[in-house]
């Protein structure tokens, strides 16, 4: 899992029929220090998550594995939200 803030979201108005309905939004990577790390990122959300919300999210096949269609063509998905860092 990796930490990361909302930056925006994404709308498309045509998409594949097992995406249709799932919500996806810009992520900013975050390092251990809660600065930016690398480019951001679109990841669909699973949790509600909302503008500069910092989240928590899994890329690669874990990416698929919390959606109702397991086989999907998702390369990050929003898992958590990040209620605070110690």
């Amino acid at each position: 899992m990796q930490i990361g803030r909302v930056t925006g979201k994404v709308v498309a108005t045509i998409k594949l029929g097992s995406i249709t309905g799932l919500k996806f939004l810009v992520v900013q990577p975050l390092g251990e220090d809660e600065k930016p790390a690398g480019e951001e990122i679109v990841a669909v959300d699973t949790v509600q998550a909302g503008a500069n919300e910092l989240v928590f999210y899994v890329t690669g096949r874990e990416a698929t594995l919390p959606l109702p269609n397991p086989v999907n063509p998702v390369d990050a998905t929003i898992v958590g939200i990040v209620d605070s860092i110690d």
